[in-house]
Formats: C-alpha cells, sequence, structure tokens
C-alpha cells in the first residue's frame, strides 16, 4: 500500500534529514561519477563516505555509526543494535558515494532486513545540502512484508510516485538483484533481471547527478507506513553483495549486468 499523507509528511522529513549531514559529507562534484563495480572487498574511502554520528530527523529512532558498517567475504553488512546515543537507544548503519551520478544503470544486490518497523534502502538522492533540488529514486524494502520492495520517485520534492512489486521467495530469504536504469525521458525498474515497472511521466523522473545510498535504519513513529516497531530477539542486519552503476552508452560491466540486455 502507498504510504498515507501523515507518512508522506514523515518522509519528506526523513529525506530533508540528509540535509542535516555534515558538509564535509557532501563534495561538490563538477562532473558525474564514471561507471564502476563495487564488489566489497574493501571499503575505499574515496569513493564511500560512511554516515556516522548524526540521524535523518526524528522520526528515525536509530543514530547512523560506522560500527553497524562492516565488510566480510566480499559482503557489506549493515547493522542494527541496542546502543543509547544522545538522543536514540538505537543505531544503525549508511554509507554513501562521494560522487554524483547521472543517467546510466544502478544495480545492487541485497539481502534486506525483515521485522516490522525497519526500512532497507537502495536509493539515488541530491538535495539543499548540494544546493540542488531534492531529486531522489528508491528501492525500499519495508521489513514488515519482506515479500515486497516499494519503488518511488522524488523530483524537486515532489513524491507521491510509489508502487509495491513483488520480490519471488522474499527479499530477506536470498540475496536477489535490484536494478533502475535512469534516462532522460523514461525510468525502469528491475528485480532479478525482469523488468516490474517504467516511468515515463515527466513529473517524476529526476534529472539532477545524485549520489548513491545503502541503508538500513527504523522508526517507531511512522507505524502506518513501516508498522510497529519491535526489537527482534537476534541481531538485525542488511547484506549487500555488489553495487554497481555503469553510465548509458558503454559497455555492461559483468555478466548479469540489466545493463548487457537493454535496448
Amino acid at each position: 500500500m502507498v504510504a498515507p499523507i501523515s507518512s508522506r509528511i514523515a518522509l519528506a522529513s526523513m529525506a530533508l534529514g540528509l540535509c542535516l549531514t555534515p558538509v564535509l559529507a557532501f563534495a561538490q562534484e563538477k562532473q558525474p561519477g564514471k561507471s564502476f563495480v563495487e564488489n566489497f572487498a574493501s571499503l575505499d574511502k574515496k569513493r564511500w563516505y560512511v554516515s556516522d554520528g548524526w540521524s535523518n530527523g526524528a522520526h528515525q529512532n536509530c543514530t547512523w555509526s560506522k560500527g553497524q558498517v562492516g565488510l566480510k567475504d566480499n559482503t557489506l553488512t549493515l547493522g542494527f543494535a541496542p546502543q543509547k546515543t544522545k538522543d536514540r537507544d538505537y543505531v544503525c548503519g549508511e554509507i554513501q558515494t562521494n560522487e554524483r551520478f547521472s543517467y546510466g544503470t544502478y544495480e545492487a544486490r541485497i539481502k534486506a532486513a525483515a521485522g516490522s518497523g525497519f526500512n532497507t534502502s537502495f536509493f539515488a538522492y541530491i538535495g539543499p545540502q548540494q544546493k540542488q533540488p531534492w531529486d531522489e529514486i528508491d528501492f525500499e524494502f519495508l521489513g514488515k512484508d519482506p515479500s515486497r520492495v516499494q519503488l518511488n520517485t522524488y523530483v524537486n520534492g515532489k513524491g507521491g510516485h510509489e508502487k509495491l512489486v513483488a520480490v519471488p521467495e522474499g527479499a530477506d530469504r536470498k540475496y536477489n538483484d535490484y536494478a533502475f536504469v535512469w534516462e532522460k525521458d523514461r525510468l525502469r525498474y528491475y528485480v532479478n533481471g525482469q523488468l516490474v515497472h517504467t516511468v515515463t511521466d515527466p513529473a517524476a523522473i529526476p534529472t539532477h547527478p545524485q549520489k548513491i545510498f545503502l541503508s538500513l535504519w527504523a522508526s517507531d513513529k511512522m507505524k502506518s507506513w513501516l508498522g510497529a516497531f519491535s526489537m527482534p530477539s537476534t541481531p538485525v542486519s542488511a547484506e549487500f553483495g555488489r553495487v554497481a552503476f555503469t553510465a548509458l552508452g558503454e559497455a555492461c560491466q559483468f555478466p548479469e549486468s540489466v545493463a548487457c540486455s537493454l535496448d
């Protein structure tokens, strides 16, 4: 279901909360970033910024912590755990690119977290902190229902383009491949190589280069959208096996890439 108005307001607070990030987290890029494949053998600080010591607004019940960002066996793990900070009872993990990227194919291999109140995200974003309009392209995994993933875009701060699509066997049970192909006049979403949604309305297609974000967070305030928060008895984490960007017109970079079969 699409988040109600109250949740949309909270979502706006979430994305605008990104603007509270320390300025050093958002270096101003003169040119869009180049194609890359990240297999997480290490976390290159030239490519990735680890969010640490802040949160995305009052709706989020955790503080970003570098301690919740880990690497093992070519896998990025973003965790969520009880830990008291100055104004939150939990800590959670996020990374973001230092560069911005424009039209092309964005891909991630993800095993999302399950649990009511949780949100695993793979998205592109730019906004006022970078002196740009708020543009965003989303894959959001709502832990209350891992059988589906929510797609959405924001253009100049206006969203309301949500769509829920099925994830075969569940987003939390195994790794699945997610991709969106962003072009000037079209945006296409893929799950495991299958086209699941196409956007052609110009009012719903962002135009500004964006940074790539991977995150896991939770809320005890956004019950109508995420469900009532409940901390599970076992550790909570989201896993990312690969992230890639392929600029439009460039050759695909790995055999499973959606970019290998684009028209």
